[in-house]
Order: structure tokens, then sequence, then C-alpha cells
């Protein structure tokens, strides 16, 4: 589903030139799950926007589903992210002035889907994740853990093929993370692709793979 390689992102303002990323080679199957580990500043988070269409490497390749998208332009990486990435941040990125419903109910707004069929994916996925009887509630009502189950409810109501969480767990409590890290073990078990950022060793048992990052470069794959 996704192949890098010789991948590199820099930086540059006038005065500095900062290597993020550098000589990335990596391969994520479809269905697999994927955690990326490593320091902070190691350069994680840049490839994960790279992965997600959010910017381009500076240099090498990047194959996604066999199309190279490495020099896309900003309006044709946010029609191929439509319906193929979802996202999963650590600060859930919920738009305040919506409601639960609202928020969840939006990619599709986007994708032009018609409100009848909108309003029955909403109402599913809601049930699924166990979030329904908030759904007229705004984010800022909401505790830390109900918010992280609106963000994966976003992230999954188009059905895309890949999800993308940035340290998912980041803000939560144990038990909240630990839901929330089987909610993402259940997408995987589905089929879909998930690739997880994240400091938590616990957290990356429940990947199949760790690719470790270093100063830019990966250092590990290990398969469990």
């Amino acid at each position: 589903m996704i192949r890098l390689e010789k991948l590199g992102k820099t930086f540059r303002t006038e005065e500095v030139e900062t290597i993020a990323l550098q000589d990335i080679d990596l391969q994520v199957g479809k269905g697999e799950f994927v955690a990326i580990m490593g320091p902070s500043g190691c350069g994680k988070s840049t490839l994960l926007n790279i992965i997600g269409l959010l910017d381009n490497p500076t240099v090498g390749k990047f194959h996604l589903n066999g199309q190279e998208v490495s020099r896309l332009r900003e309006n044709e990486r946010t029609e191929l992210r439509k319906g193929t990435i979802g996202f999963v941040f650590q600060s859930f990125n919920l738009i305040d002035e919506l409601t639960v419903w609202e928020n969840v109910e939006l990619p599709l707004t986007y994708m032009h889907i018609p409100a009848k069929e909108r309003k029955e994916k909403v109402k599913e996925i809601l049930q699924r994740m166990k979030i329904s009887h908030r759904a007229g509630h705004f984010p800022q009502q909401l505790s830390g853990g109900q918010q992280q189950r609106v963000a994966i409810a976003r992230a999954v109501i188009a059905r895309p093929q890949l999800i993308l969480a940035d340290e998912p767990t980041g803000n939560l409590d144990s038990k909240n993370g630990m839901e929330v890290m089987e909610l993402l073990t259940e997408l995987h078990r589905e089929g879909t692709t998930v690739i997880m950022v994240t400091h938590s060793e616990h957290d990356a048992r429940y990947a199949e793979r760790i690719v470790k990052l270093f100063d830019g470069k990966v250092i590990a794959n290990i398969v469990d």
C-alpha cells in the first residue's frame, strides 16, 4: 500500500537548514498495523504528515496504492486524502463550534454524500463508538476519552483504507487510552491499515511491527 524510497525532508529558513528525515526506506502492506517510535524531534510526526499527504518530501519517492505522490500539489493531495486517509490526533482536533454529530458528519459533507446517507452513517458510527448519547453536545462538554472517541468516529466514517494516529492516547488516562487502542485494533482486524506514532511502549505492543527512528533515520524494523 505504501512504499517510501530514499525519502528525505529538509526545512529551510533564511538562516537555518534542518534535516528532519533522510534516506527513509519503508514499506507498509495493506492491512498492517505499524507503530513508529523514537525520541522527540526524531522526525516521527514529519513522516506521518508526509504519509498522510499533508506535506511533500524534499527528496525521494512515495508510492501510495501504486501511485507516485511525492510531488503532488496541495489541491491534488487534498483530493487523494478524501475517503482514503483518516487522521486521529493527540489533541483530538475537533471543531469547538460544531456538535459531536456535526464534527463526525463533516468528512461526508466534504465528499458531497447525500443528507439521508450521511444521517445513517453518522448514527451507525456514533453507536459503534458508544458516544450516541453525546451527539448534541459540543467538544468542550466531553471528557478526553469521549473526545477521542468522536475523533476516531470522524476519522473512520468514510471507511478510509488508512488510519494515521499521532500519539492517540497522549492526553488520556490509562483506562481511556486502553479503550482507544482496542478501537484501533478492532479497525485493524477489519482490514484497515493503521500507522501510529507513539512514545508508549505499552501502546506499541498492539502493533504487528515497530519502526524506530533516530535523527531522521530508520534504525530498526521490529516484527512482533
